[in-house]
């Protein structure tokens, strides 16, 4: 569990300090609550993606390769995202995938607290380096990448949508 502090409210917003009491923790089990979270902040991360159900949850969880974190502000979980690192000639990897903050948490340092505690799950697993992908117009979220310590690589990015039955 990580937890990022509380500032001040008298003090002026300082992007380095979370305004709200983040809890960041690994999900260990699926229950209603990370269903009905998941129902939540699925729309906000992407509008063709089919609902995620229990047992999708429980996929994840499951796997070897894959931690799904998720904060929490008052108890309630606010944001999400997951953590893959897995082993290739190259060494141990990771990536961080589907970083979704509730829009009424946003600003508030939840997405910030999602990220480095990621950073620091996948450095305790053994990763030699973390990547995600940001779109362009995602512009808090790619100043606040950069904030935390990700820089910009020169690469393009591919994706192939493999045909259901193909071998």
């Amino acid at each position: 569990m990580v937890e990022a502090g509380r500032a001040d409210s008298a003090r002026r917003y300082d992007p380095f300090v979370a305004t709200v009491d983040v809890v960041v923790e690994v999900a260990e089990s699926v229950d209603q609550e990370l269903v009905d979270a998941w129902e939540r902040l699925l729309p906000q991360l992407s509008r063709s993606a089919c609902a995620v159900t229990a047992s999708a949850l429980q996929e994840i969880l499951d796997s070897n390769a894959t931690s799904l974190l998720v904060a929490r502000v008052d108890g309630a979980i606010v944001g999400s995202l997951t953590l893959a690192v897995f082993p290739i000639p190259t060494g141990r990897r990771a990536w961080i995938e589907d970083v979704v903050v509730d829009e009424a948490a946003r600003g508030h340092g939840v997405g910030e607290a999602l990220t480095r505690a990621a950073v620091a799950r996948a450095a305790v697993l053994g990763a030699r380096t973390v990547d995600l992908t940001s779109r362009p117009s995602r512009a808090a979220a790619n100043r606040l990448y950069q904030r935390v310590g990700f820089e910009a690589r020169q690469t393009t990015v591919y994706r192939c949508a493999p045909a259901e039955g193909a071998e």
